[in-house]
């Protein structure tokens, strides 16, 4: 009898252990399930751009606006003086100066991917290729994106079939910084959450759509001009431009083989990102980080929106 028991004592034992032991199994198995999940979630969510919106908005009602000939948005710059350049910056950055510029209208949002390739297929003009990108190509090419992969006569070609040009540096200042000395679009201060620039903090890992930062708008109401790509200008370049430049509406230099760029990147750090900041490149120069934006003089009989 006593063995009897003993053997009926192991056979409850080793049933019990197994039950135990499938019981910890489908355990585990749930747990590296939800664990699974929740690292896919994760994933999901950095792959979606975080537009960071400002607690309050500001107000650029009093600029005029109007749209050009090919429907893209434009802000009117006023009339008037401001200071271009900045003294404690790279040495053709200086000397700090006063300009006069006349009056005229800025594009409000970068050129972007949609818009380009309607210019493309109306002109039949070979599209735009960036040579050397490290990741898939899909991150740069959503319709909503700034175009990239545009050399200086391709930025010349769509703003002239636009009925439009491209700004001059000066204008490009002044439509970044207003008439005071201010550093980025939004002030002084850097922030990396109102401007796509490298870094985590604003949301995006590549491009982002064009106007998706409200923190980051100019005084006179512009996108993007910090960040997301830089831009093309109408000048050429020259390192000391800025010793003999004319107080009213400067022109830029005789040509160069040297374009002007203006404004960081996606790529860029806060050390790029101040509105005074200068770059140059050849012409035909293309990349994931180059895009533009238009410009136009005031005429009379312009409607505003």
């Amino acid at each position: 009898m006593e063995n009897r028991g003993v053997l009926i004592g192991s056979i409850i034992f080793v049933f019990a252990s197994f039950i135990l032991m499938m019981v910890m199994l489908v355990y585990e198995t749930y747990k590296g399930r939800t664990e699974r999940d929740r690292l896919v979630s994760r994933s999901e969510q950095r792959a979606e751009p975080r537009i960071i919106e400002p607690v309050a908005l500001r107000d650029f009602s009093m600029y005029r606006t109007m749209a050009g000939n090919e429907g893209r948005e434009m802000v009117e710059i006023p009339e008037g003086p401001f200071t271009m350049g900045y003294e404690q910056g790279d040495p053709d950055e200086a000397p700090a100066h006063p300009v006069y510029l006349k009056a005229y209208f800025v594009d409000l949002k970068e050129v972007t991917q949609s818009e380009y390739e309607r210019f493309v297929n109306m002109t039949k003009r070979e599209a735009p290729q960036v040579p050397v990108f490290e990741e898939d190509i899909a991150h740069l090419t959503d319709p909503d994106f700034p175009v990239v992969g545009i050399g200086w006569n391709d930025a010349f070609a769509y703003c002239r079939w636009a009925g439009k040009r491209l700004p001059t540096e000066a204008e490009w200042e002044k439509a970044a910084r207003g008439e005071g000395r201010r550093l980025y679009p939004w002030g002084n201060e850097f922030s990396d959450t109102v401007s796509n620039i490298d870094g985590d903090g604003d949301g995006a890992r590549y491009l982002s759509p064009v106007g998706s930062y409200e923190g980051g708008r100019s005084p006179y109401g512009v996108y993007d001009m910090v960040g997301n790509v830089a831009e093309w200008v109408a000048d050429t370049y020259d390192p000391s431009y800025y010793h003999r430049a004319p107080f009213l509406n400067p022109p830029g230099p005789d040509s160069t083989e040297f374009k002007v760029i203006r404004g960081g990147t996606w790529r860029d750090s806060k050390l790029n990102a101040r509105v005074t900041k200068r770059f140059s490149a050849k012409m035909w120069r293309t990349d994931a980080t180059i895009g533009f934006r238009c410009a136009r003089t005031v005429e009379d009989g312009d409607q505003p929106l």
